[in-house]
């Protein structure tokens, strides 16, 4: 890579040129001068119109620029204009600014300076210069060990300590379901997510990723690996950038390979795959300098840009196939379908020409254990790539899931999400298939602002009554795949996953002992069969000398105990309703 050899914005005026421009890339802006260059920017030219899309936990206005010259400016115009809408974002992690700077930037060459007035020719640009707003004012010098510049920086969570970037299908912050309804409002073609990474030191100075394994459409993983790998990254390394994909390494150091991410849904880039979209994340180094990586990802976002502008027939057709795909394979059901909800990367390797930096390690005097020193000299070193992934969860979706009413807060998600459903207007008795949950165990701390847990998932068949209101999901719509991954308990993100549903674990009638001491008596008169269980369990010492245990044995198998305990409240139906049902 070559820092001076990147590109730069030509014969930018003074009062048009970004802070991090104005100070040699040692400062960005906050908040209020962010707005104030939006607003700049919609008075100074008829392509840009700035807008709120929404209010942040402390009421702040979450910005939005749309970027059109045929004046595009609404969902509907823009759709009907037959151009393709590319959704920028930046600052979801604020302080990895580099997004916010590198678009303004963007913006201003084609509005303003037009020097890149001709990426507007077949697309229509939504730009979040901020996403996560309220960290970002939650500005320090020393907010990011890790990341060389720019002098301050915002902070990776909101002011309610939540990642935005683990909150894409729980939908907790006002943030994220202002984004949904951003998403579910326009439908873009491509999304591009911004960040900055650390972990280790190496030559490049960006690096990418998208969804390219089965949790993502074959369609869109074609498009990217044609256009994106195949044509813009060696336009955007001609620049002087230097790019791979993202990196992680498999072991703790570089002699262990690499080995691919795969974003869950609860992540930008892993849930615009559940969406039929292609979701590229921009990962810039954190240890190379403001400038490098603002430009770095200023030149991606320019030659995605100027690619789907020659190539939008093609993103068209992607995006149109992956939806047919998802609208056509759940309009039957077919127990031996199945969709994958978990990947893991195998052990297959294949060779890979890594550009690292050189290092020693030694034992440190501070940890105890060994450390490494990065040293400055390239290291150019043939590694393991651990780029393959096997499926190792999956499930047959049903036909049509249905939700009992009372669980308000699920409703209310999946309509954030853009899932369509229809409420019963009166009780509904109905054979489903569903599950019930044993080995529950509760995390011991809080994530994201949650309790998850995990289970063992029983699958059961019953008939149920659900009540007036509750709502029948059909799986024939282009959100099928966002249900299926918030309504599968066994999904990553799934609402079960994250406790929505963590009150049916919790047991509200009891018994007194005197009373199930005589109720033991009664059942083991009467059954045989019990009295041998019983007995068998007393060989177990723990389970002989605890009394309480011994009298919940009874109390659990008699007529009065919840049997709702544990068991999930969605049904799944895998036969066609009757259209009056679901009307």
């Amino acid at each position: 890579m070559n820092i001076n050899a990147q590109s730069e914005s030509k014969n930018v005026p003074q009062d048009w040129q970004t802070l991090a421009e104005q100070t040699d890339y040692q400062r960005t802006w906050n908040y209020a001068e962010t707005i104030a260059f939006a607003n700049k920017l919609d008075k100074a030219s008829d392509l840009i119109v700035y807008k709120s899309y929404g209010k942040s936990g402390e009421g702040r206005d979450m910005p939005l620029l749309i970027i059109s010259n045929d004046k595009d400016f609404t969902p509907e115009k823009a759709k009907k204009s037959g151009k393709a809408i590319i959704f920028i974002q930046g600052g979801i992690h604020s302080g990895e600014i580099d997004g916010k700077d590198a678009g303004y930037a963007l913006i201003r060459d084609i509005a303003i300076t037009k020097t890149r007035a001709d990426l507007l020719k077949d697309v229509v640009i939504i730009f979040v210069p901020i996403y996560n707003v309220d960290g970002h004012e939650l500005s320090s010098p020393f907010n990011r060990i890790n990341q060389n510049g720019p002098s301050e920086m915002g902070f990776r969570a909101t002011s309610t300590n939540l990642n935005l970037n683990r909150d894409y299908m729980k939908a907790d912050a006002p943030e994220t379901r202002a984004w949904l309804n951003l998403w579910n409002e326009w439908k873009p073609d491509f999304f591009i997510d911004c960040h900055v990474t650390d972990g280790a030191d190496f030559q490049y100075n960006v690096t990418y990723e998208y969804a390219h394994f089965q949790e993502v459409s074959p369609f869109i993983k074609n498009w990217m690996d044609e256009y994106f790998d195949g044509k813009i990254v060696k336009k955007v390394e001609s620049e002087g950038n230097l790019l791979t994909h993202y990196v992680e390494f498999a072991g703790r150091e570089v002699t262990g390979g690499v080995a691919t991410f795969i974003a869950t849904p609860r992540f930008a880039t892993g849930y615009t795959p559940l969406r039929n979209r292609a979701g590229l994340l921009i990962e810039t180094h954190s240890l190379k300098p403001y400038k490098s990586r603002v430009r770095g990802t200023y030149d991606i976002l320019r030659y995605t840009i100027e690619e789907i502008n020659q190539s939008k027939a093609s993103l068209f057709e992607a995006n149109r196939k992956a939806d047919e795909e998802t609208l056509n394979q759940f309009k039957t059901y077919d127990a031996n379908r199945k969709v994958p909800l978990r990947l893991a990367i195998t052990d297959k390797s294949t060779p890979f020409e890594f550009k690292g930096i050189s290092y020693t390690k030694e034992k440190s005097d501070i940890s105890g254990a060994e450390r490494i020193i990065y040293g400055t000299k390239p290291l150019n070193i043939t590694i393991p790539r651990f780029d393959d992934a096997k499926v190792t969860v999956s499930v047959a979706p049903p036909l049509y899931y249905i939700v009992p009413a009372q669980w308000q807060e699920v409703i209310e998600r999946l309509q954030a999400h853009g899932v369509k459903f229809q409420r019963i207007s009166k009780p509904l008795t109905i054979s489903v298939e569903s599950y019930r949950f044993t080995e529950q165990k509760f995390a011991p701390a809080s994530f994201e602002g949650r309790v998850t847990l995990s289970y063992k998932t029983n699958p059961i068949k019953e008939t149920r009554t659900f009540p007036a209101n509750s709502i029948i999901i059909s799986l024939e719509q282009e959100a099928a795949n966002v249900a299926i991954h918030l309504l599968e308990p066994d999904a990553p993100d799934s609402f079960m996953f994250w406790g929505f549903f963590s009150a049916i674990f919790e047991q509200k009638e009891y018994g007194e002992g005197y009373v199930i001491e005589k109720l033991a008596r009664e059942m083991l008169a009467k059954d045989e069969n019990l009295r041998k269980e019983f007995e068998e369990k007393l060989k177990d010492e723990n389970f002989a000398k605890n009394p309480r245990a011994r009298l919940t044995f009874f109390y659990e198998r008699s007529p009065y105990f919840d049997k709702r305990i544990g068991l999930y409240p969605v049904g799944r139906i895998v036969t066609k309703l009757k259209e009056e049902i679901i009307k």
